[in-house]
């Protein structure tokens, strides 16, 4: 068995600490680098080279990147972070300053405090009201929402924090104010305080999420070029974030200012051994994206060994997906097209009930009681179906239980799709008075043809066992769920151990055949699998059938 190691990686003012871990002996290796504080990757990648150089160890051994950091908490010290707006509930703007009414010095009446993240004039209201039992006490004036959003990007700000009163208990003003904004700035980065800080007392939840977006651009900039950079060097395994209680976050948290280490110090190699023998081998932790798990639910994004591992986690409500894992499945799918340690997509559900049951109606009275607000909300899923449809990587479903609606939508993108005995397949829009989008009864139509395409639309139905697989809604179905799970994973696997740029071809040629929006571009397919003739894993496959070994695909 190949050996696989852990790499832990802390950047000080002076100093950057890599430590590299074999759990089967459990010896350490150490190496101290220059830090190089413009861009604090570079002093990384010259540690991990000299190391791993050093160790005799391969890059593709290692099987965990776990990364200790104060990048965050200095800049939040320092005032380095992005130029931050606030929207709140009208009156509530100044929660920021006036705070507790606590000082450190109760006597000195002209003590100064430190100033707020967010200047005041970056500090606008929308006009809404949220009781403290989450009861609606003045609707969200959607007009006042779009007119700060706008005033706020003209000012130059970069990241905005979305704080109204009680959000706590209920988020639905707040993910409607997000939606609204989402679509017309997409640029814009969004914290949510019922997302960030889901806790009751405004001044602590405010200014929770006002750090989260004051450093939020600066994390999700830095950690994709040391995320890619890694990979460049030929270090598949997933990147995590050491906390300051000890545990270990995935690379994107959604909650960005309480992830950091705690001050550093004599010792820290101590730290970074606990911290690269944390849990193991690779495998459990996950990138998640979406709100708080009980209330929103969300979309947790997994690797190990090539395979990304995408699973909704609503289980309370059979999986359906909320605003909140809409707007954030985007990003996710970024991250699975961008990322060269990524080869396939898995999707899965969470439990033994539900692949995913589509929408989650219970939002519905809030944020798409209308066509106005449908269209924005529409506007979410096709960003998320247009993503699918174009990933060059490909897809994979394991289906258990109810896949309905949107649900269904996700898994007819997917290129394979496996379903246990206890699948049941459908759309069920008529039994709710909701229009089936035209774009999904193209897909539909695709899939199983006109007539039955039809039926399911037309009576609601949802179909279930061997007629699942005749239609060809399912490429395999299988007696039980572990069995199911078990051949999604291998056909993935086998998948991402082939060659990727032979994938890409695959799936470009399949998706110029199947598109309906234009006339499909034979000539970028074909392009694509002539230029399979010159690659690296071209000469890499023909080396590895001649020594009878497998083949080791690079994507080059």
């Amino acid at each position: 068995m190949t050996a696989q190691y852990a790499l832990a990686i802390d950047i000080g003012g002076t100093f950057t600490d890599l430590v590299l871990h074999d759990p089967a002996t459990g010896r350490f290796a150490a190496h101290k680098e220059l830090t190089t504080p413009q861009a604090p990757e570079l002093g990384v990648l010259a540690g991990i080279r000299q190391l791993l150089g050093r160790e005799g160890v391969s890059p593709f051994a290692i099987t965990r990147v776990v990364h200790a950091t104060t990048l965050l908490t200095n800049a939040l010290i320092e005032r380095r972070g992005a130029a931050t707006g606030l929207l709140t509930t009208a009156g509530f703007r100044d929660i920021l300053e006036i705070g507790h009414e606590r000082k450190y010095e109760i006597y000195d009446l002209f003590l100064p405090l430190p100033a707020p993240l967010v200047r005041r004039a970056h500090r606008l209201e929308a006009e809404e009201r949220i009781g403290p039992q989450g009861q609606v006490e003045i609707a969200l004036d959607e007009a006042s929402v779009i007119a700060a959003a706008d005033r706020l990007v003209a000012m130059g700000i970069a990241s905005l924090a979305i704080g109204f009163l009680h959000a706590y208990a209920n988020p639905a003003h707040e993910q409607r104010a997000a939606a609204l904004i989402g679509v017309r700035h997409p640029d814009l980065h969004l914290s949510l305080s019922s997302e960030v800080s889901p806790q009751i007392r405004e001044y602590d939840r405010l200014s929770t999420t006002v750090a989260n977006a004051y450093v939020k651009p600066l994390a999700v900039t830095y950690l994709d070029r040391l995320a890619r950079d890694i990979a460049a060097l030929g270090i598949a395994a997933p990147l995590f974030l050491m906390l300051s209680n000890g545990g270990l976050s995935p690379r994107f948290p959604g909650r960005w200012a309480e992830h950091h280490r705690p001050g550093g110090g004599g010792g820290w190699h101590v730290h970074l051994a606990g911290a690269a023998r944390c849990g193991g081998n690779a495998g459990g932790e996950r990138q998640s994206g979406g709100g708080t798990a009980g209330m929103t639910g969300v979309v947790c994004l997994t690797l190990e060994a090539g395979v990304a591992r995408l699973c909704f986690e609503h289980e309370r409500r059979l999986n359906a997906i909320s605003a909140a894992m809409w707007r954030s499945l985007p990003g996710l799918l970024d991250e699975v097209e961008a990322n060269p340690a990524i080869r396939v997509l898995l999707l899965e559900g969470a439990g033994d009930r539900a692949f995913c049951t589509g929408n989650d109606i219970s939002e519905f009275e809030a944020i798409r009681a209308d066509a106005a607000q449908s269209a924005i909300y529409n506007d979410l899923q096709r960003e998320v179906a247009k993503r699918m449809a174009g990933l060059s990587k490909p897809a994979v479903a394991a289906i258990q239980g109810h896949c309905l609606g949107a649900g269904l939508e996700l898994a007819l993108q997917c290129d394979l799709r496996f379903a246990s005995g206890d699948a049941r397949m459908g759309v069920p829009a008529v039994k709710l008075g909701l229009p089936y989008r035209l774009e999904d009864i193209v897909k539909l139509v695709d899939v199983i043809g006109l007539a039955q395409a039809r039926r399911m639309v037309l009576t609601g139905a949802s179909m279930a066992g061997a007629e699942l697989e005749r239609l060809g809604l399912v490429t395999a179905l299988l007696p039980d769920q572990a069995t199911m799970r078990a051949a999604a994973l291998a056909a993935a696997v086998a998948m991402a151990e082939a060659a990727p740029l032979s994938l890409r071809a695959a799936k470009a040629a399949f998706f110029e055949l199947a598109r309906r929006d234009a006339p499909p571009d034979l000539a970028r397919a074909a392009a694509l699998a002539d230029a399979c003739y010159d690659s690296a894993d071209y000469a890499e496959g023909r080396a590895a059938r001649q020594e009878r070994r497998p083949p080791r695909f690079q994507g080059r």
